[in-house]
């Protein structure tokens, strides 16, 4: 016998493919949307057809907008010579909330795992390669995650970029800010010593 009525059991499994929701959260999540206020499930489902509908891609850094050119890429304030490779349009947010970085973003969607199947071509790399020579840049900042995978993607990346432009950089990875030295792993510490700065 099946326990929840048909939509309901559509709710649930449609919750559970998000990110980070597993089956029991799911559950707690649709019976608060039929158990609270009905018209509060109504403006997240609006919300949620609204951001689908209406949200795209920029066409020069593939980062969410509404428009042809996210908010980003159409300031005349920042600096065009400079740009930063990130995975996801997520990256650029936690890039942003520094205000350390007045550049330009890239997104390549993802990263090289040949194991997952997805090669350079399966990623936003070919339109990097060709936007670095379209607009010249003097730096390409490579942010990339620190896993395998992500030190991969850098290294492929710069490898087709060398010769196109002057200079290109890694993000440093290390010691995270008030962690103590003796629980970081060797890689950690070698890359922290690697990117280390001068006081």
């Amino acid at each position: 016998m099946e326990i929840y009525p048909p939509p309901l059991r559509e709710l649930i499994n449609e919750l559970k493919r998000l990110p980070g929701i597993g089956p029991r959260s799911a559950e707690r999540i649709a019976f608060h949307l039929l158990s609270g206020d009905r018209s509060a499930a109504r403006r997240l489902a609006g919300a949620v057809v609204e951001a689908v509908e209406k949200i795209g891609y920029c066409r020069r850094c593939f980062n969410f907008t509404e428009r042809d050119l996210c908010s980003i890429c159409s300031d005349p304030g920042r600096n065009g010579r400079t740009i930063c490779v990130v995975e996801q349009p997520t990256d650029i947010i936690a890039i942003e909330k520094t205000h350390g970085f007045g550049g330009l973003y890239h997104v390549i969607s993802g990263k090289i795992s040949p194991l997952d199947g997805i090669e350079s071509g399966d990623l936003k790399i070919p339109q990097l390669i060709e936007r670095v020579k379209r607009e010249k840049p003097a730096e390409i900042i490579l942010a990339t995650s620190s896993d395998v995978e992500g030190e991969a993607t850098s290294l492929f990346i710069a490898r087709e970029l060398r010769g196109h432009v002057a200079k290109i950089s890694r993000i440093a990875h290390g010691i995270p800010v008030g962690s103590s030295l003796n629980f970081a792993d060797e890689i950690t510490l070698a890359r922290a010593m690697e990117g280390r700065r001068e006081f």
